[in-house]
């Protein structure tokens, strides 16, 4: 029997199934719930389950508003977030995302994904959305409409239909790699190593050095400059600790932990700050994470957040772009629901991609030095770096702002002025 022999009668339908109950799927699913779409989501694992990419952007607040999943965010404790620190050299700037162009909130948080994910999911759930766990999707099926053959924990299979689907998968890229969209992506294959500490940073003497644990802190290797550490304080004392560079530049150790940790110990500034730091969970390692698509989206599906499109963790845009991604497919969602003509490539792939290219911009930029030039500049002019500060923020959507309009050639400019 093919995956696809069950009878109608043994089939449910929905009007939309979101793969991945991640940030995009709770969000997307939320916001077709409340237009009155009957929707189900399915995900792979039990949450909480551990996940990287704790460092949130203000620009995504506008979207859990969206989702009425605002209190709930801002009730859960999580560490506030104000800006980003950078460090390199013993040179030291930051941005304030408060001081910036664009209109909107200018604080967020930095949350443990683990239990971020959890709380969004069960908002949505609490909101009315179906959820199921230990769900698989083995097969879909585009050739009419959407089917999909689903596994659950027991590996009995069962099929599913809608009028739409949604790919929240993640990592996972489920129907990029079930329909055979995946591309290659522009972006060098680059190694990520990460792990979560007990900080201590507290109790260590850091002399004229502030410590901001309100702002994610971005830290430059003092010998090559494509080698770059992320530190994001939580808000019960641990942080989310990693290292980012081409693999051939990380060097390999007897284990991912002593690779790790010889390199922070080669910045000296961040040497000083985790002398006391303890590690607590297993480093883990991400390699070629950068990602690209075929198709981001048709009348039968569309791709949301990392399932379509990663770029690189450095500006931690991934959650935001994953929220846009969901807030603008669920309003095309619901127009062709409704019976409406829906153009999938110029109401939702360009202007998602239109963030995502201003990111690009600046995610090369960094690693080719232009925009560490940019950011380490020590008499900015003010009004351009709240140009650069909404970007940062993730701002960059927002087209009234030069630095998103014309992004390298704007940028360009200011690294001539810099140097």
């Amino acid at each position: 029997m093919t995956p696809f022999a069950q009878t109608a009668a043994q089939t449910d339908h929905y009007d939309v199934i979101v793969i991945g109950a991640g940030p995009s799927g709770s969000v997307a699913a939320s916001l077709l719930h409340q237009q009155g779409k009957r929707v189900l989501v399915l995900e792979k694992q039990h949450f909480p389950r551990f996940s990287i990419g704790e460092s949130l952007l203000p620009c995504c607040m506008q979207v859990i508003a969206e989702a009425n999943m605002l209190d709930a965010v801002n009730q859960a404790g999580y560490q506030f977030k104000n800006g980003a620190a950078f460090n390199a050299n013993g040179r030291s700037t930051y941005f304030d995302f408060t001081d910036k162009f664009t209109p909107g909130p200018g604080t967020t948080f930095q949350v443990e994904r683990g239990d971020f994910d959890k709380l969004l999911a069960d908002t949505a759930a609490s909101q009315g959305v179906e959820i199921r766990y230990g769900q698989r999707v083995d097969a879909v099926d585009l050739s009419q409409q959407p089917r999909l053959t689903v596994s659950d924990e027991q590996g009995e299979s069962y099929e599913l239909s809608a009028d739409y689907l949604l790919d929240a998968s993640g990592f996972g890229r489920v129907l990029p790699r079930l329909l055979d969209l995946e591309r290659p992506s522009n972006l060098p294959s680059r190694t990520a190593i990460f792990t979560h500490i007990q900080d201590n940073i507290d109790s260590v003497d850091m002399g004229d050095y502030h410590f901001d644990r309100n702002k994610i802190l971005i830290s430059v290797h003092p010998d090559n400059r494509d080698i770059w550490y992320w530190l994001i304080p939580f808000s019960n004392g641990r942080c989310s600790l990693g290292v980012v560079g081409e693999p051939h530049l990380l060097g390999e150790d007897a284990d991912l932990e002593a690779t790790l940790m010889r390199l922070v110990r080669e910045e000296p500034r961040l040497k000083q700050l985790l002398s006391r730091a303890e590690i607590i969970r297993k480093p883990a390692k991400l390699a070629g994470y950068s990602a690209n698509v075929s198709t981001l989206a048709s009348n039968k599906f569309a791709l949301l957040g990392n399932a379509g499109e990663f770029l690189d963790p450095v500006f931690s845009s991934g959650v935001t772009i994953a929220m846009q991604s969901a807030s603008i497919a669920a309003k095309c969602v619901v127009k062709q629901l409704n019976g409406e003509s829906v153009d999938w490539q110029t109401e939702y792939a360009q202007p998602l991609m239109r963030g995502v290219d201003t990111f690009r911009t600046y995610v090369q930029a960094w690693y080719d030095g232009r925009f560490q030039d940019v950011i380490f500049y020590q008499n900015p002019n003010p009004k351009i770096k709240q140009m650069i500060c909404s970007i940062l923020a993730g701002y960059a959507w927002d087209e009234s702002n030069p630095f998103v309009a014309e992004s390298e050639r704007r940028l360009n400019m200011v690294v001539e002025l810099c140097r």
